[in-house]
């Protein structure tokens, strides 16, 4: 069963920066999509972005020019940069991997979580 392991959430300062990382636990060479989406407390999951193995982008427009999601196709792992935070931004980050022609993802990290606070 392939995991993927989530790292580099934590707290920071508003206006600071973190970058996660996503790697799965065994490279898959056919994968389609990986992707970041967050879930604040009381809030459903929401997309934050996804990048395609091909490297094609697409972001929420609460993160677009302060976020950038970039993989590694070798480690089948993705990053997440985030700078300029709000508190806004505090939440549980999750990861997953999408395959071809799949509607849904077939693999969700185990989250890692953000808080933005002075």
């Amino acid at each position: 069963q392939v995991q993927l392991v989530e790292s580099g959430g934590g707290l920071v300062q508003p206006g600071g920066s973190l970058r996660l990382s996503c790697e799965a636990s065994e490279r898959i060479f056919s994968w389609y999509a990986m992707g970041w989406y967050r879930q604040a407390p009381g809030n459903q999951r929401e997309l934050v972005a996804v990048i395609t193995h091909g490297g094609y982008t697409n972001y929420a427009d609460s993160v677009k020019g302060r976020f950038t999601i970039s993989r590694d196709n070798a480690k089948t792992a993705v990053y997440l940069q985030m700078n300029s935070l709000k508190p806004e931004d505090t939440a549980v980050y999750y990861c997953n991997l999408r395959y071809p022609g799949a509607n849904t993802p077939a693999y969700w990290g185990q989250g890692t979580p953000v808080t933005v606070s002075s």
